[in-house]
């Protein structure tokens, strides 16, 4: 089954449950584009979308073993060589972006990065779990906001469908899944 999603603004920002398709929806925003746009089929039922300057990426990478940088540092010189490369009205993906700080400062830096890409005329689709930065750009109705999808009873569908960002990423269903117990939020380390 496939995502059915009529994107209306220039920030799309795709929250939800760990494990609920998020990223590869995302992947596969970007690869359709890129099919387009070299003229090729998209596998897909229908695909339409303006054609971009170009298609870039910033992705979650894995912490740096030389120790050059600390991860925010990498992030953000990597956030700034992409876009010094931008071409005008570019498409920019982004995967949990700055989220190797607090959860404050990462809505923070996103936000203000997010703000500058769109004033500068791209468009941009964000993954988050950054529950700060979702819901300050919903109260500001500032992007078009995606959620992964959940049956009642929980399970994941797989799919992205409109819907305001929601506090939780599931983390404790995640951990009781795997330890077969509730994390004690209060419980001392």
């Amino acid at each position: 089954m496939g995502n059915d999603v009529e994107v209306e603004r220039s920030l799309i920002v795709v929250t939800g449950p760990n494990q609920g398709g998020k990223s590869t929806f995302l992947r596969s925003v970007g690869a359709a584009q890129l099919l387009m746009q070299a003229g090729l089929c998209v596998p897909a039922a229908s695909f339409e979308s303006a054609v971009h300057g170009g298609v870039a990426t910033h992705f979650r990478r894995r912490e740096d073993a030389g120790l050059t940088m600390g991860a925010l540092d990498e992030e953000l010189a990597r956030m700034d060589r992409i876009v010094d490369t931008l071409a005008p009205r570019s498409l920019l993906l982004c995967n949990e972006s700055f989220q190797t700080t607090n959860e404050r400062a990462g809505a923070w830096i996103a936000r203000n990065v997010l703000w500058a890409l769109i004033e500068a005329d791209h468009t941009v689709v964000c993954v988050t779990h950054l529950y700060e930065l979702a819901a300050r750009l919903h109260q500001e109705r500032a992007a078009q906001f995606l959620r992964a999808e959940r049956t009642p009873d929980g399970a994941r569908t797989l799919r992205v469908v409109p819907g305001a960002p929601h506090a939780s990423s599931n983390g404790g269903e995640l951990f009781q899944q795997i330890f077969g117990e509730s994390p004690d939020p209060d419980a001392a380390p």
